[in-house]
C-alpha cells in the first residue's frame, strides 16, 4: 500500500520577534562586557530588565513565536540568561496553565499561587508568614526567585531519587543552554557569581512575577480570573503586551506585537469577557499593592 509522504509547511517567520531577540542579546553582551566599568545603580534595572525580556521571549517561544518550527523558537532561547529553569519544564508547565478551567485552582495549574484550605490548615506558622508576605508585590518580587529555585531543585531531586528520569532530557538541554552563558560571563568578561546574580539573574525573576503577580484572580466564572493591565511602552515592552493578559490567553497564537492592535479593535468586548478585571497601569499595581496583600493566599473556591 502506498503511504502519502507527509510535507512540512512552509517556514513562517516574524521576523520582529527575531529581531527583538537580536536586540537583546546585543543589549546583555554591551552590559557584560561593560560590567566593570558601569555602576552597580545601572546594571539593576539594566540587566534585570534584560533578562526579564528574554523571560518573555521564552514566553514567545513556548506559544509557537516566531516560527512555525519548534525546534528553531527553543534555539532562540536556548542560553538560559537567568540560569535556573529549563526551558521545556516551563513549557510543560505553562501549556498546562492554559486550559482557563482550571485557572488558579492550586491542585490543577502548575502557575496558581493559590494554596489550599488544608494545606493551609496542616502548615506551619513560618510558612503561612512567607505565603502571606509573597501575597504583597515586595515579597513576591523579593521572595519568589529564592522559593522558585528551591521547588524547582527540590522536586528535580526528589524525582530522580525515585529513578523517574522522564524530565533528564530537559536538563540536559539546559545544562547545555548553560555552557555559553557561563563561558561568556565568569570567564570573558570576568563577572564574579554575586555579581552576576544580583545584578542580572535575582532582578531580572523579580521583574517578570511583576507580571505575573496579578494576572489571574480566582473566580467563580473562569472568564473572570485573567486581568487587563493598561501599561505604558516601557513595561508593555518588557512583558511583549502579556500585560494585556486575557488577549493572550484566548488567542496564545497572536504574536507580541499584533496584541495590542486586537485589544484596542475591541476593548469592551475584551472588559466584557473578564468582568472588568481592569488596572491601569504598572504605577497603580505598586501603590496598590507593593505592601499592601492583594488577596487572601487560601483558595477561595470549591
Amino acid at each position: 500500500m502506498l503511504t502519502r509522504a507527509v510535507t512540512k509547511p512552509p517556514l513562517r517567520v516574524e521576523w520582529p520577534t527575531v529581531l527583538l531577540a537580536a536586540a537583546v542579546y546585543g543589549a546583555f553582551g554591551l552590559l557584560t562586557w561593560f560590567y566593570h566599568a558601569l555602576p552597580w545603580w545601572l546594571l539593576l534595572p539594566l540587566g534585570g530588565y534584560v533578562v526579564a525580556l528574554h523571560g518573555s521571549l521564552m514566553h514567545e517561544a513556548v506559544h509557537g513565536h516566531p516560527t512555525n518550527r519548534a525546534k528553531l523558537n527553543e534555539l532562540m532561547v536556548f542560553p538560559s540568561l537567568w540560569l535556573w529553569l529549563p526551558f521545556r519544564l516551563y513549557k510543560k508547565a505553562h501549556l498546562a496553565h492554559h486550559n482557563e478551567s482550571i485557572l488558579t485552582d492550586p491542585l490543577e495549574d502548575p502557575e496558581s499561587n493559590y494554596v489550599t484550605p488544608a494545606q493551609w490548615d496542616r502548615a506551619a506558622p513560618l510558612k503561612r508568614l512567607f505565603w502571606r508576605a509573597r501575597t504583597t508585590l515586595a515579597g513576591r518580587m523579593i521572595l519568589t526567585p529564592v522559593s522558585s529555585v528551591w521547588e524547582t531543585y527540590r522536586h528535580a531531586a526528589t524525582q530522580f531519587a525515585r529513578k523517574d528520569f522522564q524530565d533528564l532530557p530537559a536538563w540536559g538541554l539546559h545544562i547545555l543552554g548553560l555552557v555559553p552563558v557561563v563561558l561568556w560571563v565568569f570567564w570573558v568578561c570576568d563577572i564574579p557569581l554575586a555579581g552576576y546574580m544580583l545584578l542580572f539573574a535575582y532582578p531580572g525573576l523579580s521583574l517578570t512575577v511583576v507580571r505575573s503577580f496579578l494576572e489571574h484572580q480566582a473566580r467563580e466564572d473562569s472568564g473572570h480570573r485573567t486581568a487587563i493591565v493598561e501599561s505604558g511602552p516601557v513595561m508593555s515592552l518588557l512583558f511583549l503586551n502579556n500585560n494585556l493578559h486575557v488577549v493572550h490567553h484566548a488567542r496564545p497564537d497572536l504574536a507580541w506585537y499584533k496584541i495590542p492592535a486586537a485589544y484596542r479593535a475591541e476593548r469592551d468586548k475584551w472588559l466584557g469577557r473578564n468582568g472588568g478585571y481592569l488596572v491601569r497601569g504598572y504605577r497603580e499595581v505598586f501603590t496598590r499593592y507593593f505592601l499592601r496583600a492583594k488577596e487572601p493566599v487560601r483558595y477561595p473556591l470549591g
